[in-house]
């Protein structure tokens, strides 16, 4: 008896939304998609807003993922930009959880470890190591589109192990394990 599982991988952003689908047959990765959407030219950051959770949608329906990997936004200096980051996070899931495809959301570090062994690798060690286990041609200019094929490969290695960041399966999930930014 083999199991299939599609995998969709989220790298969340304003600028460049970057996203990978992989398919698991029998614990065999096999690269289905590894694409962006480009955001730079629309300066309404709520249009951006709008195209990512269509985006997840399409991408939803079209590929029909058991499971969404997304990646968490991580902690910088710039307020405006980590809101920014977390808006385009939410929609993303959002989008993932209006179709009830269960999300798990993974931190960078955790990503980058999963993939290189090393929390601390460059993007382009990522994309490297992506590069020869999905034997893939050849690599994008920008590499958001494999930070979120590398979300997909974390949650395939992660897969089964409680040491998931966080994981929601719907609404009701993600009200629960975020009581504290739920308003009563």
């Amino acid at each position: 008896m083999s199991s299939e599982k599609i995998i969709l991988g989220i790298d969340p952003g304003t600028t460049i939304m970057g996203f990978g689908l992989i398919k698991v047959v029998n614990k065999k990765m096999e690269l289905i998609r590894l694409d962006e959407l480009m955001l730079k030219k629309y300066s309404d950051h709520y249009v951006k807003l709008k195209l990512i959770f269509e985006r997840t949608i399409h991408l939803i329906e079209t590929y029909h993922p058991d499971e969404i990997a997304i990646e968490a936004p991580f902690f910088g200096k710039n307020v405006q930009s980590m809101l920014k980051l977390g808006r385009a996070q939410g929609v993303a899931m959002a989008a993932g959880l209006s179709r009830e495809v269960p999300i798990t959301e993974y931190s960078p570090k955790k990503i980058k470890m999963a993939i290189t062994g090393n929390g601390n690798a460059s993007k382009e060690q990522v994309a490297k190591m992506l590069q020869s286990l999905l034997k893939i041609k050849e690599l994008p200019t920008n590499l958001d589109s494999t930070d979120g094929l590398a979300a997909a490969v974390c949650h395939f290695y992660n897969s089964g192990k409680a040491t998931v960041d966080k994981n929601y399966t719907g609404w009701a999930s993600f009200v629960k394990q975020n009581e504290k930014r739920v308003k009563k």
